[in-house]
């Protein structure tokens, strides 16, 4: 149980609930990576209940976007490995400017 009795969310969903900026909602975080400045989340996102209808639809779109990104979080979900980039196959071209005739 968390301080305000309810149950806690799961891993990477946090709920916030701040009257001073009219802010409700839960923040998700997904697949952490190391910067120079420490440890940063590859992904994050913020559901407000407004936008969802209360906590409850709030919750249930963090949780879904969760799930989603948890799965594609730099992981190929055919086999698990880390996706290669992809080449760009568009032909590198100069731009002409183009100059009025007198």
């Amino acid at each position: 149980m968390g301080k305000n009795g309810l149950r806690s969310p799961g891993p990477g969903i946090s709920r916030i609930d701040q009257d001073s900026t009219r802010t409700h909602g839960y923040f998700v975080r997904v697949g952490y990576r190391l910067t120079d400045k420490g440890w940063r989340p590859k992904f994050s996102a913020f559901f407000g209940d407004a936008t969802h209808k209360g906590a409850g639809g709030a919750l249930r779109a963090a949780k879904a976007w969760h799930k989603e990104m948890s799965g594609s979080a730099g992981k190929s979900k055919r086999n698990g490995k880390a996706k290669p980039k992809a080449k760009s196959t568009r032909k590198k071209t100069t731009a002409r400017r183009r100059t009025a005739r007198r």
